[in-house]
């Protein structure tokens, strides 16, 4: 049986807020196991933790206390990032660039050969659809085109693992056609991706296995029919946001 991708064990992430420095407990005790080659949902209300979760396994923060292993070494070893891909549903680019010199930038950084970019970049860009938009900086671009941009960049290294935060945030249908299509291609050759996401439908459709976060604390993880009771194979968005609510029950928006 082919070992975790990612595992958080017993995970804590206190932050000090304030002049008083009162501690906020933004994840608690939480252990995740993320197989290799599954779709991983992250739900959860607003501040449930999910952003934090993202960021300890990114290495953007330290936990407090815990243990994060990333393909299969502890987080602390950053090597591990060139493997992994990462999409924020906030872009950052440099508005001067061209979509080909961010995604040699991108390319670069995750150490990837520039005789492999030279012929990956431009199909990546004729797989988002902005292949007729090489020579155009960022600045033109709407925010459907940023989101396809961004796919791109996180894919730039062919990682083995795609962290997704929102990614269907500002996308038209055909994009997120072409996210449900690269998501399914990528986990039939074997690769991961972990989506945190508030969009039941993406879930729904994408997700093997689902972990729901709030204030913190893992309050269910396991496949995603269990969540739903077992009902139906591919239970409906309905069907799964009302299996949801007891769960988000009290938590302010």
């Amino acid at each position: 049986m082919p070992r975790p991708i990612v595992q958080f064990c017993q995970v804590t992430k206190i932050y000090r807020s304030g002049l008083r420095r009162r501690p906020i407990c933004a994840l608690r005790d939480v252990s995740l196991t993320v197989p290799r080659g599954a779709v991983f949902g992250i739900l959860g209300p607003n501040r449930a933790g999910k952003t934090t979760l993202v960021k300890a396994l990114l290495s953007i923060c330290q936990p407090t206390s815990g243990t994060i292993l990333r393909l299969e070494r502890l987080a602390c070893d950053r090597s591990t990032l060139a493997r992994i891909g990462y999409l924020h549903e906030s872009q950052a680019f440099p508005q001067y660039w061209t979509a080909p010199a961010l995604l040699r930038y991108y390319g670069a950084l995750s150490l990837v050969p520039s005789r492999e970019l030279n012929c990956r970049i431009p199909q990546l860009l004729d797989a988002v659809g902005l292949a007729d938009r090489t020579a155009e900086p960022i600045a033109t671009f709407s925010k459907g085109m940023s989101q396809r941009l961004a796919l791109a960049q996180a894919l730039v290294n062919d990682p083995e693992l795609l962290v997704l935060d929102e990614p269907s945030e500002g996308m038209d249908l055909a994009a997120r056609k072409l996210l449900h299509e690269t998501i399914r291609r990528r986990q039939a050759a074997g690769k991961t991706a972990i989506l945190v996401s508030h969009n039941m439908a993406d879930v729904e459709q994408l997700c093997d296995l689902v972990a729901v976060l709030r204030a913190g604390q893992v309050v269910f993880s396991g496949p995603l029919a269990d969540l739903t009771g077992g009902d139906a194979a591919e239970p409906s968005p309905a069907a799964l946001q009302e299996a949801l609510e007891p769960m988000y029950a009290g938590v302010a928006p």
